[in-house]
């Protein structure tokens, strides 16, 4: 896992921006896969949850069960501002609880703010969570 982490995503109702991003990433500009990272189609495949989008109440019920179903030690890193902190959807008559507020405590490893963030602070940012990880 830490040298080749596999990564699911996981799009908890947003705006699309961010998860164009991350294709962006896979793409030749950016070549996320040269470092071993590569996007799984099964969350018990996974290594990493990429989660964009803030809560709504049927995409809260799904995250929490594919959180559930992954193996264990399990990244989960929030892309965006609507899955750090749901941004301006805050409070809205659709949204439920934050990310890091739905899953057990500690269970959020990274938060790359951005709307939406770069390529360059994704690849960042599962760094730092590999990094995280090798420390535990």
């Amino acid at each position: 896992m830490m040298k080749s982490p596999w990564v699911f995503h996981v799009s908890a109702g947003s705006c699309n921006n961010c998860d164009i991003e991350i294709l962006d990433c896979l793409c030749p500009r950016f070549d996320i896969e040269r470092f071993g990272a590569v996007l799984v189609g099964s969350v018990r495949h996974a290594d990493a949850l990429l989660v964009t989008g803030a809560m709504n109440r049927k995409s809260a019920v799904r995250v929490k069960q594919l959180y559930e179903q992954a193996a264990k030690p399990c990244l989960v890193i929030a892309i965006g501002s609507c899955a750090c902190g749901q941004n301006f959807f805050r409070d809205s008559y659709h949204t439920v609880q934050p990310l890091d507020e739905l899953l057990p405590p500690g269970a959020v490893t990274a938060y790359i703010p951005g709307c939406p963030p770069k390529p360059e602070a994704m690849i960042a940012g599962v760094v730092k969570a590999l990094a995280q990880l090798e420390k535990k």
